[in-house]
């Protein structure tokens, strides 16, 4: 450890490990894989990054490899903003570290992997779908060296029981088995007992592997406050930040509302910008920087906001809306008062607030009909095709055919792929590429003599700004490889002779077994995937009715926040003196949720509106405000019947429309 410490100090700029910061480095130093379950803010990534700094001082004292062979420490996370910080982060440090994303030219992506070939890198940061890329996983298999660990953030996305699965973290495990990773690191703020046994099984963690801080903040004040309507909440919360000064983060679940409220603040005299994924990419920086260097006070933000913001005088968090899950809740309560001093945390629900979550929550499971629908799309068109032929297809389009969402739709493909073992996912493929051209594009043209170039020059089709290129075509004309002519358009454009666009991205799978034909073998896996789907379905609704149990139970906030991971307070006290319940010594009473029956009258005029009759749920969907590719390709979502019955209960809105 003596050379992690002096890296600590010398390069971080730190004068002690915090947590259990020393314990998780060691473990990797000593060879051993770790799970790391540290708060927001705790300092996770330096529990990889010291040990892939530390790698190249270690081999030359054990004289065990030879320089340029020192390997490599991959880093998969899903948030691209946070890579690029921390690799700027590094090399302000002087620490070779790069990332591989879809933003990057392809001129970029040679260097780096130029870079990886000379054993000049350190730290690699790629996001988890790049695992399907075979060029990629081929490479990281015969680095200089080897890959010396594989940190996986985010861990708990592994976790079919974690708050925010991503079918394409089950994938991770395989990866780190293929590429021969010598070592596995996966770090995540939050994780429940289920989902740390997920974990360490994918990753073969053994129990003293695992090592946790407790999730209780001894300075956050944890407070909540229930009301009838959600109107109530607006003079509440404009006096709680009057008696609340400092740099506050208002959470909300609706990109609008976040628009909404935010000028609602401004016009009650508070300095406050709202933030959500729908902005602009040079709006989002803006807001960030001023909120980070104290120019506004206050962003009301939906969840896009706060992965990775380093700003430790965070003064107040606020929840204006329900959070999804309870993980989401400790998360970004997790951003107050990283300074050490006093965080206040504020809560405000009503019953109104669990319709926008069912929203979200029931716009996931597709139909039966839908499910097999796509199944025939996918078998039907490949059913001459053997094992190990490849085919393509578009989840774009297949979303929109059979009104599946694109989170239900990589869930599908990961089943089939990982549960079934039927495809494997490789390298996409783009469809479409079309070109501006610039002036030294047509003095190239004359001079040109490759094949490539000039297969492109011949075929390109100009219709009014663009050129356009049917890379296929020319594939099949001409003989060239795809991926020389993708290479010969990509290194054109990072050249500047032309500005290339790509679209129409196409997934690629290869087939391991014999795909079902029957009409059994196909009931059979209908039923399966729908049953899976609606078991995540009635998770996220459980996880969202927690939430309102944490913050409405008959105890210490903070303590039913420990145990919600696993944990309690420290010297196993049954209360932490200031929050909510404590300090009324009542609990937070929800005024009552009056469930409604289905206007009929209504429904009525739905049926009417709408000419669909073969899925009640998709008659639902509209009842209830609930977006999916169907309804905003009839655009429904647009008609005066949309949101109807928004009010109502989903299942009863369902059973009517049948």
């Amino acid at each position: 450890m003596e050379v992690a410490q002096k890296l600590l100090t010398e390069t971080f700029g730190y004068t002690a490990f915090r947590h259990e910061q020393a314990g998780a480095i060691g473990r990797i130093l000593a060879g051993a894989n770790v799970l790391a379950v540290f708060p927001t803010g705790a300092g996770k990534s330096l529990c990889y990054q010291i040990p892939a700094i530390a790698f190249p001082q270690l081999d030359l004292q054990n004289t065990s490899r030879t320089p340029g062979e020192h390997g490599i420490t991959i880093v998969v996370s899903p948030l691209i903003a946070l890579m690029k910080d921390q690799v700027d982060a590094l090399k302000r440090r002087k620490v070779p570290a790069e990332c591989i994303d879809s933003t990057k030219t392809w001129e970029q992506q040679q260097q780096t992997y130029a870079a990886l070939r000379e054993g000049k890198l350190r730290i690699l940061y790629c996001a988890p779908e790049r695992l399907n890329n075979e060029g990629f996983v081929a490479t990281m298999r015969h680095v200089k060296g080897g890959v010396r660990l594989l940190a996986v953030d985010e861990a708990h996305c592994i976790s079919e029981w974690g708050h925010s699965f991503r079918p394409e973290y089950l994938k991770v495990a395989r990866f780190a088995d293929e590429i021969a990773a010598e070592k596995v690191i996966c770090l995540t703020a939050t994780a429940t007992p289920k989902v740390v046994d997920d974990i360490c099984s994918a990753f073969k963690i053994p129990a003293e592997g695992v090592f946790r801080t407790t999730a209780y903040r001894p300075n956050l004040n944890l407070h909540a406050r229930a009301v009838k309507t959600k109107q109530d909440k607006y003079p509440l919360i404009f006096q709680f930040l009057n008696e609340n000064p400092g740099p506050t983060l208002v959470y909300v679940t609706l990109q609008q509302q976040s628009v909404q409220l935010a000028a609602d603040l401004r016009e009650q005299g508070f300095d406050a910008e709202a933030f959500h994924a729908g902005m602009k990419v040079d709006a989002k920086a803006e807001v960030q920087d001023k909120f980070l260097a104290n120019h506004i006070r206050i962003v009301v933000a939906t969840i896009a906001f706060g992965m990775g913001i380093d700003k430790p005088d965070i003064r107040n968090i606020v929840h204006f809306d329900v959070s999804s899950t309870i993980e989401e809740y400790c998360q970004q309560v997790g951003r107050a008062g990283r300074d050490g001093k006093t965080g206040n945390c504020m809560f405000y629900i009503c019953p109104d607030d669990r319709y926008i979550r069912e929203n979200f929550a029931r716009g996931d499971l597709p139909s039966r009909k839908s499910l097999k629908g796509l199944l025939i799309d996918i078998f039907g068109e490949n059913t001459a095709k053997s094992v190990g032929d490849t085919f393509k297809t578009s989840h774009y389009v297949q979303s929109r055919v059979y009104d599946i969402r694109q989170s239900p739709l990589a869930t599908i493909y990961a089943a089939l792929e990982l549960r079934f073992g039927l495809i494997r996912a490789i390298t996409p493929e783009y469809s479409e590429y079309k070109f501006a051209a610039t002036p030294m594009y047509f003095a190239r043209i004359k001079t040109e003599r490759s094949p490539t170039g000039n297969a492109i020059y011949t075929n390109a089709v100009k219709k009014s700004k663009f050129h356009h290129v049917d890379i296929n075509g020319i594939v099949s004309r001409t003989g060239l490889p795809r991926v020389d002519l993708v290479r010969k358009l990509n290194e054109m454009h990072d050249t500047g002779l032309i500005e290339l666009k790509a679209g129409g991205m196409e997934q690629k799978y290869r087939i391991l077994q014999p795909l079902p034909q029957t009409n059994l073998a196909l009931n059979a896996l209908v039923d399966d995937l729908h049953a899976d789907l609606s078991r995540r379905e009635a998770d996220a609704l459980r996880r969202t009715q927690q939430v309102e149990d944490l913050v409405t139970g008959d105890q210490c906030l903070a303590l039913a926040l420990a145990q919600h991971f696993g944990m309690g307070l420290p010297d196993g006290k049954i209360k932490c003196g200031h929050c909510t319940h404590c300090l009324t010594g009542r609990r937070v009473v929800m005024p009552p949720r009056q469930p409604r029956k289905p206007d009929l009258a209504k429904i009525k005029r739905i049926l009417a509106a709408c000419d669909v009759r073969d899925d009640p749920r998709f008659l639902a969907r509209i009842a209830f405000d609930i977006k999916s590719p169907r309804v905003t390709q009839l655009k429904m979502d647009k008609h005066p019947v949309f949101m109807t019955l928004a009010d109502h209960d989903f299942e009863a809105c369902e059973g009517a429309a049948e």
